[in-house]
């Protein structure tokens, strides 16, 4: 079956529209017919390297779209269903096994390797794919049957794509990863989808004070219009400062979401005693960041990372659709739409900030 692709060739290559041949499915496979796909921060960073990924591949890994096949063991899902794409898990490991499969033990095997785990294979061939399980860059997708989501008719495709990841990652971390508790004061360093997604977790959570922290003054705005209720623009003022002086005495929570070592060390400052900062944004390989260890002992306050906001993508993903129904989790106000032949011009506008969330559509 011919299908076409945007394959990344080499390091920083740009996007290239491909046809390639689409092997047959495996047992425990399901084929997507992709109507969208978000661009996400972590598909740049693997085009330019900053993760191992084998290339040439296709990248993409917030897909949606229209069930086209399935294999023999698949029970999950039928042709014709709508259904969301997320990150792949082994489902065997421990962690898999307690209900946290974003961290499970084969997480870069499942993800990050571009191939079939359990033996290297391509079904594009020569082309790496099997990106997040899906490589949804593409207008098909092979997808595992643990990593596509059953999707409600409520929610149109293209704004759903998204949510597979960015989405679900920083709504995740205030709801599950946290479990902000009403009352509370949130921190988010980064105004963009993870970030801004996290401000309406805040809101659902009932966060009273929600505080955004960006030097792009148009993402704060956009933050302060889904709820954060103070914006600091990181180049006018000291975040950790301006954040002692709203909460009185620190932040409850507080995420990095940009992998900028420099504003982790700040989004650990700016916790209160016992507060807890989450760590989102992805650097590349080796880097590292220093703490004042009796901040962190004295204060009684602790730093984890986060992964897909903690999300059993089954569970989580329906429930934040429902809320978008409900008109309470506006994530579309963060999105701008591409054609599918604009995808470089869609990756160019995410890296310079002049879109929050780019959704390419492939129809």
């Amino acid at each position: 079956m011919k299908i076409a692709a945007a394959v990344t060739q080499a390091k920083s290559a740009p996007f290239e529209l491909c046809e390639l041949e689409l092997g047959d499915l495996r047992d425990d496979e399901v084929l997507v017919e992709v109507a969208a796909s978000g661009i996400c921060h972590t598909d740049l960073i693997c085009r330019d390297q900053w993760y191992p990924v084998p290339l040439p591949a296709v990248l993409g890994h917030e897909g949606a779209g229209i069930v086209e096949a399935v294999g023999r063991s698949v029970t999950k899902v039928s042709p014709g269903e709508r259904v969301g794409m997320t990150f792949n898990s082994c489902g065997r490991c421990p962690t898999c096994q307690i209900g946290k499969p974003s961290y499970c033990h084969q997480f870069f095997e499942c993800n990050f390797a571009s191939t079939r785990p359990e033996d290297e294979s391509s079904v594009f061939g020569d082309v790496h794919a099997h990106f997040f399980g899906q490589s949804s860059f593409a207008t098909h997708a092979v997808a595992n049957e643990r990593n596509v989501v059953k999707l409600s008719e409520a929610i149109p495709l293209e704004i759903a794509a998204p949510f597979g990841c960015g989405i679900q990652t920083g709504a995740g971390a205030v709801l599950n990863s946290l479990d902000a508790q009403a009352g509370s004061t949130l921190a988010v360093f980064g105004a963009g989808t993870v970030g801004c997604s996290a401000v309406l977790g805040g809101v659902i959570a009932g966060c009273t004070t929600i505080i955004a922290v960006d030097v792009n003054p148009a993402r704060l705005e956009v933050a302060l219009e889904l709820g954060a209720t103070h914006a600091i623009d990181a180049r006018e003022a000291d975040p950790v400062e301006q954040i002692g002086a709203i909460a009185d005495g620190g932040a409850t929570y507080s995420l990095e979401t940009t992998g900028v070592p420099q504003v982790l060390r700040r989004c650990v400052d700016c916790l209160a005693p016992m507060g807890v900062a989450g760590v989102i944004g992805a650097p590349a390989f080796g880097t590292e960041v220093s703490f004042d260890v009796n901040t962190i002992l004295t204060g009684g306050r602790v730093v984890r990372g986060i992964v897909e906001g903690d999300s059993v993508p089954d569970v989580f993903l329906p429930s934040l659709v429902e809320l978008w129904r409900q008109g309470r989790f506006p994530v579309e106000r963060l999105m701008k739409f591409y054609d599918f032949d604009q995808i470089e011009t869609a990756a160019h506008d995410s890296e310079s900030g002049a879109v929050i969330k780019a959704v390419v559509r492939m129809s």
